[in-house]
């Protein structure tokens, strides 16, 4: 079991395949950004070991993140991997939605529970505006057809942007309720410099898109055991199986419940989203011995320096940290 400096367990790895997306989100990245070279991102090989050093060390749920994870070349093989691996429970997928039609024959067939799909526009014009590139019909498609395959837990995620998409706000969780799916809200993180893209022009608390979602929605609070599964505050929307997420890392830190840590396409294990430190574990792999053994003694002693909590400011423009969201993993 992995238990950092401050008693949380660790139980939770976010991987990371690549910073490469086929959507150019304006609050994740500038629109001229220039991703890394293919050959740093780390192997099929080294994702597959790095998983079973966690998987050994105690982590039950592992979420293949980028970027875009589903344009890795190596995904399809990677999953495949993971899903025989002994001792993960779950395989979770964060995905903007526009190859998952395409891939959902695969995924259905894997270790895969739980899809948490990007959406923050039903409107054309709107949901073309903030991924600039992106087909709406398309994630439409990919989010169908995971409800199809039965996944067991689908969730849109819905970063809340004043004055592009705060106007849509019901809409959206009325859409997630006739789809049946759950839906979180997400504040904007301080994450990369983004130049001409003005985050505090932009931000809007989670505690007014709630208040403006009970103009139309009853919210009942959700039990201690799902405020427990991780960083969002879940409500119930009353006689539906909707759940109503928010995830709020400027207004309600949820640092004391943390359970995961983050590794990069790069090899760098990240300690906390909101903080610069990492570990380099791509470097000690292929410098050791044993790398197995190195990786799980370097993960143990490295969550000793995992922060209490990260410290986000809504106020200013100036990034707190330097990686862009593709980069860390989303």
């Amino acid at each position: 079991m992995l238990i950092d400096q401050f008693g949380r367990k660790i139980d939770y790895l976010r991987l990371s395949l690549t910073d490469r997306c086929n959507f150019r989100c304006t609050y994740c990245m500038p629109e001229d950004v220039q991703f890394a070279p293919r050959r740093e991102n780390l192997a099929l090989e080294e994702l597959a070991l790095i998983a079973r050093a966690f998987v050994e060390l105690g982590v039950e749920k592992i979420r293949l993140t980028g970027g875009e994870p589903l344009i890795h070349p190596d995904f399809d093989g990677l999953l495949r991997v993971l899903s025989r691996l002994h001792g993960l429970r779950h395989i979770a997928l964060t995905t903007n939605g526009s190859l998952l039609a395409e891939k959902m024959p695969l995924i259905s067939q894997s270790k895969v529970s739980q899809i948490n799909l990007s959406l923050d526009s039903i409107q054309e014009q709107t949901f073309r505006a903030i991924t600039r590139v992106g087909q709406l019909q398309q994630v439409l498609a990919g989010l169908d057809a995971a409800i199809a395959a039965g996944i067991e837990r689908i969730r849109l995620n819905v970063v809340v942007s004043r004055g592009c998409n705060d106007g849509e706000l019901e809409a959206l969780l009325a859409f997630a309720i006739a789809k049946g799916v759950h839906i979180a809200f997400i504040e904007e993180m301080p994450l990369g410099d983004m130049k001409h893209y003005r985050r505090s022009e932009h931000f809007l608390s989670n505690e007014a898109v709630r208040q403006q979602l009970l103009g139309s929605y009853p919210l009942l609070a959700q039990t201690q055991k799902r405020q427990q599964a991780g960083p969002a505050r879940y409500y119930q929307v009353p006689g539906k199986n909707t759940e109503v997420g928010f995830i709020s890392p400027h207004s309600d830190n949820f640092c004391s419940s943390c359970n995961r840590v983050r590794v990069t396409r790069r090899g760098q294990m990240v300690l906390c989203l909101g903080q610069n430190d990492a570990v380099d574990l791509r470097q000690l792999m292929r410098g050791a011995d044993d790398p197995l053994s190195a990786l799980k003694t370097t993960i143990v002693d490295a969550l000793m320096r995992k922060p209490e909590s990260h410290r986000f400011d809504a106020e200013g423009d100036d990034w707190q940290v330097v990686r862009f969201m593709n980069v860390t993993g989303g």
